[in-house]
């Protein structure tokens, strides 16, 4: 009997001491939509956008030194509205940038009715501790204050940024809700076999994050809509592992009516 005790009692510790990452490795496919807007200042709106009303649609403003602007569309007032008419609506305020043309800018924030932030911060002048400390505790600090309900990096196919992310991901990956991986930044060769060896790859160096497949909407980077990412993003689905499709960028979709946005959206819609 105290055998079959001590047995019983080490499988309940066993239990509770799985990680947040282990349980989120089991995530299966998501209808989660991401798009990056503003970071091209060409006036675009939060309504140009379609949003299907059957995903979970995500903007994220690119950057966040776009609030100064006064000649952008994507104002406090504008982020309430467009959540308001949108109820499957969040936006997120990605960090990053330093000049509009060659003037500095520079952030003063209010209350903007966000949701969450985004980091994507590309060159680095600070070692991936100073990195990880720095974001990892402004993430913790802004969950716990109720500020955020999501956080995400945005890390790509380079040594430097790798070695900064991935950091931060073995320290604080717990907090990290997204991994909008840039995989635009792979040749644009790719093929899908690549892109799917690929997404094994980052899913392996962030492991149990809900890493997100990625397309550039001007087709200039990595495997593009036109050449056979919805056609990896299928196999992926059928897989369960579709976590989510991100896009850069909406301003540089506003001329050709977002066909690729509609298509993605359409995808995640069916996923189950």
């Amino acid at each position: 009997m105290e055998l079959l005790k001590l047995v019983i009692t080490l499988f309940i510790l066993q239990a509770l001491c799985i990680s947040p990452r282990s349980m989120q490795a089991a995530a299966k496919n998501s209808k989660l939509f991401r798009e990056y807007i503003g970071a091209q200042f060409n006036n675009i709106k939060f309504s140009d956008v379609p949003i299907n009303p059957d995903v979970e649609f995500h903007f994220i403003l690119a950057f966040a030194i776009d609030y100064s602007s006064p000649k952008q569309f994507l104002t406090t007032a504008h982020v309430s509205s467009i959540k308001s008419r949108h109820s499957n609506v969040k936006v997120g305020l990605s960090l990053g940038g330093a000049t509009v043309g060659s003037k500095l800018v520079y952030f003063k924030p209010s209350s903007f009715h966000l949701d969450g932030i985004d980091f994507d911060y590309e060159q680095f002048s600070a070692d991936p501790d100073s990195f990880t400390n720095c974001i990892g505790r402004l993430t913790t600090t802004l969950k716990k204050n109720g500020v955020i309900s999501y956080a995400s990096i945005a890390p790509y196919d380079d040594d430097q940024a790798q070695s900064h992310y991935k950091a931060l991901w073995r320290s604080y990956g717990h907090i990290i809700d997204y991994v909008n991986f840039q995989f635009y930044s792979y040749d644009t060769s790719t093929t899908v076999t690549q892109f799917l060896k690929y997404f094994e790859e980052q899913s392996s160096n962030y492991e149990g994050g809900k890493v997100l497949v990625s397309f550039l909407s001007h087709e200039s980077g990595g495997l593009a809509p036109n050449k056979g990412f919805f056609t990896a993003c299928e196999r992926l689905k059928s897989q369960q592992k579709l976590h989510g499709i991100f896009v850069w960028c909406a301003d540089d979709s506003l001329a050709n009516g977002f066909p690729y946005e509609k298509k993605a959206q359409s995808l995640l819609a069916s996923a189950s």
